[in-house]
């Protein structure tokens, strides 16, 4: 799809390819002149395939998370020039989703240096958007986990090996968008400096503010995404220790069985040899006798685990 937004005289600024096909490729480096970059350069993770300068265009690239759940983390092109700016994406983007609307109902796009600010202003937004809605989740899973952990209804729930795989899907998934989105802070990081020190030249001073307040605030958003991250590993280790103490504690049960069945297994096992010459098979209370070993044995280890604390 090839997206074309002009500035107020109508000539276009911003040119955006969405999965283009080859002839929106061949239109754009016929028409404008630019050096449309390939999917397979823009996956590069060298730092000198994601930034460079080519005959005076700014190359720069960034791994991207996807927006919608159903489509895969890719990386975003952005070929910057003092005239005109080129976006290469693969996956849907809501702010350039919404710059595109604004641009094309009347709003001119201005520069290609203020476009290229729009843009990075709008990844950063969904950037703290997203790590805002990952951390509410993780507060949501740290109730589940440890405030009503000790109640008997969570107790049961905790017991359930659907309810922990769930709790650990829950996590799991929290840290893999916490992943992307770090990703995608790195990616910024790295490609505003390059762009600043290449452009400085014709990128006017309140662009330079903009991506200035841009840089610090995708600094402060790392520095969150490292706190939502710990606390994604601490709530793994948790859950993964909530799970081998019920293990332990089914264990330990089980242990406690196998030990109070021996004796009487041992008392019943005696009396079951057929042999003639025991006395017990003749005498009246036998039967009775018998059976009171065989309920003494189970009492007294059960009594000595309860005193010692063991169950």
């Amino acid at each position: 799809m090839l997206n074309i937004c002009p500035n107020a005289h109508g000539r276009p600024v911003w040119i955006d390819l969405f999965n283009p096909a080859p002839e929106e490729i061949a239109r754009v480096q016929a028409e404008w002149k630019l050096q449309v970059p390939s999917r397979a350069s823009l996956e590069e993770i060298e730092s000198s395939s994601r930034l460079s300068l080519r005959n005076g265009e700014i190359h720069v690239n960034m791994p991207v998370g996807a927006h919608h759940d159903e489509e895969a983390p890719t990386a975003l092109g952005f070929v910057l020039t003092k005239d005109m700016l080129l976006t290469v994406r693969f996956t849907h983007l809501h702010g350039f989703d919404r710059a595109i609307e604004r641009f094309n109902q009347g709003e001119g796009a201005g520069t290609s240096a203020e476009v290229f600010a729009t843009l990075i202003e709008g990844i950063t937004d969904y950037a703290a958007d997203a790590l805002e809605l990952i951390g509410a989740d993780l507060v949501g899973v740290s109730r589940r986990v440890f405030r009503n952990y000790g109640s008997k209804r969570l107790h049961n729930i905790a017991r359930s090996n659907r309810a922990l795989r769930q709790i650990l899907v829950d996590v799991g998934e929290r840290g893999e968008k916490l992943s992307q989105i770090r990703e995608s802070l790195l990616g910024v990081q790295r490609i505003l400096p390059y762009t600043l020190e290449n452009g400085k030249e014709w990128i006017g001073a309140n662009i330079v503010a903009r991506l200035n307040t841009a840089g610090r605030d995708l600094q402060s958003l790392s520095d969150f995404e490292v706190h939502l991250s710990n606390k994604v590993q601490f709530l793994l280790d948790a859950v993964l220790g909530f799970i081998n103490t019920e293990q332990n504690d089914i264990f330990k049960v089980l242990t406690i069985v196998s030990v109070v069945g021996i004796p009487p297994t041992l008392i019943a096992s005696m009396y079951g040899m057929n042999f003639v010459n025991i006395p017990e098979y003749h005498w009246h209370y036998g039967y009775a006798w018998g059976l009171g070993l065989i309920f003494v044995s189970a009492i007294l280890p059960t009594l000595w685990f309860k005193w010692r604390g063991w169950w």
